[in-house]
């Protein structure tokens, strides 16, 4: 079992991966890759839209304004983070030869931005002018 310790130190340090199992088929890597990618164009999104509601939306009551922009900029800043360790893991999987982990945490990204959209949509719908 991996510390948390020692997956950080594979965030900043990812030639150490190098020593373990054998190196896959680079296709796998170059996909991993391409995935990690992806999350962090998603977290990148969901920054920004961050930002989009806080500024472009200044007639919103402060504390829904403040409310949606912490929410989606907190799951920007949490999707980045869980991109990368997500990259790790599954490399250290693919080096080992042991099935690709499992994670919640799609779902959890997914019901949160349904939440804020939900939240949105009532706020549109009833105009919510501070």
């Amino acid at each position: 079992m991996i510390t948390i310790g020692q997956t950080l130190r594979l965030w900043f340090a990812p030639q150490r991966i190098d020593e373990e199992g054998e190196t896959p088929d680079y296709r796998f890597s170059l996909a991993n890759e391409r995935t990690f990618l992806a999350w962090i164009r998603t977290s990148l999104a969901l920054i920004g839209g961050g930002f989009a509601v806080d500024q472009f939306l200044p007639e919103l009551r402060w504390g829904v304004r403040v409310g949606l922009a912490l929410a989606l900029l907190a799951a920007g800043v949490l999707c980045a983070l869980r991109a990368v360790n997500h990259w790790v893991r599954c490399e250290r999987a693919m080096r080992r030869g042991e099935d690709l982990p499992v994670t919640r945490f799609p779902t959890l990204l997914g019901l949160a931005v349904a939440v804020v959209a939900v939240v949105m949509v009532v706020v549109v719908v009833f105009g919510w002018a501070g």
